[in-house]
């Protein structure tokens, strides 16, 4: 399998992330338990044991719990932090009641974030800060300066986007001396638009297609790491129930079971491993609390360089619930 983005860079050889937004207690201002710090604790154990070493956060998961219970975490065992990379996320300001929700990419929010950020963690830097959503008032030469200044103090070391096209990212890129690093997306065996769009060109069908174009592309050409954010699609393929489900979701379910029969593994493998099959070398972001469901990705590398192209395209072909064009 191709070497990732971020081992080219020599941040990250981590093929899978764990996303921490499941982890910190309820989304309120309620104070998370014990209880939610031995959950924290075993999933943090569970990606450690298949191999995981990039944990993924965000400033507004669980109101900022799910920074501070991974904190503990990490005084409990410090030791780790020198052993994985720490991502996080900027921008988003959710709603106060009086205020909407908006995104903010100003100067002044990207650096007291951070701040909070390594407050909650208790560490003295990120790996990389990621810009969560695209916020319409940015500007990139202010982004740059908070970059720039974050930099110089040695509290992060390297920056991405979220949720971005490649018009956005080469907007913010002209402004900034250093590569951005990551994308982060929503792509999952259940999420295909990322796939449907490359297929629907010159196709009456593209025109009902809402994802950027060519960023697939763009990211590949530019070593940008494309992340996916859902990858297991809330278990969609891999244990949900299907009491509801269209024929669709039951038959792609019912060929993620045959191949993982095949391949002596877990739905959970396949799903994944289907994802990291692709050229761009996407690096799934799993964000389950469940040490179990984790424990079951473990085998998704071998999954994806195990699968044939016509696996590959039987399960793309059901999901999406038509012929080829």
């Amino acid at each position: 399998m191709r070497i990732m983005p971020l081992e080219k860079r020599g941040i990250s050889n981590s093929r899978v992330v764990y996303g921490c937004m499941g982890i910190g207690g309820e989304w309120n201002s309620t104070p998370y338990t014990k209880e939610d710090i031995i959950i924290a604790e075993k999933a943090v154990e569970a990606a450690l044991s298949i191999g995981i070493t990039m944990f993924d956060h965000a400033d507004i998961y669980r109101k900022g719990k799910s920074e501070s219970i991974f904190g503990e975490i990490l005084k409990k065992r410090p030791d780790l932090r020198d052993q994985i990379i720490l991502q996080s996320k900027c921008g988003i300001r959710p709603s106060d009641g009086v205020l909407p929700t908006r995104f903010d990419f100003s100067k002044s929010h990207i650096i007291s974030s951070v701040d909070g950020i390594l407050q909650r963690l208790g560490v003295e830097h990120l790996d990389i800060l990621l810009l969560h959503r695209p916020d319409p008032l940015m500007e990139p030469e202010e982004i740059s300066e908070a970059f720039n200044q974050l930099r110089s103090a040695g509290k992060v070391r390297h920056f991405g986007v979220s949720n971005m096209s490649s018009a956005q990212i080469r907007f913010i890129q002209n402004s900034l001396p250093e590569p951005l690093v990551v994308n982060q997306l929503e792509m999952s065996l259940a999420r295909l638009d990322w796939l449907d769009q490359g297929i629907s060109v010159n196709q009456k069908a593209g025109l009902d297609t809402n994802f950027a174009d060519g960023i697939m592309e763009h990211c590949q050409m530019q070593d940008i790491q494309i992340q996916a954010w859902g990858p297991l699609a809330n278990g969609k393929f891999s244990g949900s129930s299907l009491d509801d489900a269209p024929e669709t979701v039951r038959q792609t379910t019912a060929l993620v079971q045959q191949l993982a029969d095949k391949y002596e593994t877990k739905p959970e493998s396949i799903v994944l491993g289907w994802l990291m099959k692709h050229p761009a070398r996407i690096q799934p972001v799993i964000g389950t609390s469940s040490a179990e469901r984790i424990v079951a990705c473990k085998d998704a590398v071998r999954v994806a360089e195990s699968l044939t192209r016509e696996e590959w395209y039987t399960l793309y072909t059901s999901s999406r619930g038509q012929e080829m064009p």
